[in-house]
């Protein structure tokens, strides 16, 4: 029973993840009629017990086209020669599904502009005003 770290505070179960390796699609030779090496790797995220609750929901609601109704994510990789690389291909992919929906954005805290910015800002919007001004003034020619 090992457990596959993501984050700090994150880890879930290897016995959480049913692989099933299927041959690959695409060009490759023989090779490709005889070897299954593209791995199809379910994680059943609505049922999983190691996912914090919000991460859960986060994907969940994501509308990601990989969940199945049963709340289940399908990753399939097949960019390897190998069902090893493929595998981990996977794990990696779905890593990183999940930091991603336990990344939390830092809360901005609004900040006011100082009184000298303000005055710059003035000054350089009168020096801007007064360059414009200058170019449409009318030529006397008395």
């Amino acid at each position: 029973m090992a457990l596959i770290k993501i984050t700090a505070t994150i880890s879930i179960d290897e016995s959480e993840l049913h692989e099933k390796f299927v041959r690959s699609s695409g060009p490759g030779g023989q090779n490709v009629n005889k070897v299954s090496t593209a791995v199809q790797l379910r994680f059943g995220v609505a049922n999983s017990e190691n996912l914090p609750e919000r991460v859960r929901l986060k994907i969940l609601n994501s509308g990601d086209s990989r969940l199945t109704r049963e709340g289940e994510l399908v990753l399939i990789a097949e960019s390897f020669r190998t069902q090893e690389a493929n595998r981990k291909d996977a794990i990696e992919r779905l890593k990183e599904i999940i930091r991603k929906a336990a990344f939390v954005p830092k809360k901005r805290i609004p900040t006011r502009p100082s009184l000298g910015a303000k005055k710059r800002r003035l000054e350089s919007k009168a020096k801007r005003g007064s360059i414009k001004k200058s170019r449409s003034s009318k030529i006397n020619l008395d």
